[in-house]
This record gives structure tokens, sequence and C-alpha cells, in this order.
């Protein structure tokens, strides 16, 4: 699929495109979560977006070190959550057949 014809011109078209759906975002600190994005709110001038996401669950890794490092899972879930933009390293949008 040619990027141009579906209306994606740069990364956050496509952000703009799962509006209402249901995302994947990793961040800073061994977290992610998924939800449904409502709101991209203001696009900053470094590049960072904030987001609004709903019917969250989140997942942060607990590294424990020591003689035999270990990692557990923590998982929780919210209602609505605002996500600061400058901690997101990744959003994914569901996958789209064509």
């Amino acid at each position: 699929m040619d990027p141009s014809s579906s209306g994606i011109q740069e990364p956050f078209d496509l952000i703009r495109l799962s509006l209402s759906e249901r995302v994947f975002v990793k961040l800073r600190g061994d977290r992610e979560m998924t939800g449904i994005l409502h709101v991209r709110a203001l696009k900053h001038m470094m590049g960072h977006m904030n987001l609004i996401l709903s019917d969250v669950e989140e997942t942060i890794m607990i590294v424990n070190e020591g003689e035999q490092a270990t990692v557990s899972v923590a998982k929780r879930k919210m209602g609505m959550l605002f996500v600061r933009g400058d901690g997101v390293i990744l959003v994914s949008p569901p996958s789209r057949t064509q």
C-alpha cells in the first residue's frame, strides 16, 4: 500500500488514523500498555505527543538484581489514563490488512 494514498505523510498521521482503536504503547522504565486511543493532545515542538487512553492494561517489568537476577511482571487495569508524551518510546497502531 502506498502511504500517500492512505493519507499517511508523517508518523503522527498514523496515530490520527488510530483514534478510537486499541494501540500498544511502550514507555520508559520497562512499562508497556494497551488501551483505546481517544485523543492525541498537544503535538509538542520536540515531537512528543501526550495520549489519552481508556480501558488500559499496563504491564511493568520488574528486574530484581542480585546473585540470581529475576524478572517479575506486574499488571494493572485502569479506566482512563493520561500518558505524558516525553515518556513514550513507541506507539503501535492496530494491524491493518489491505
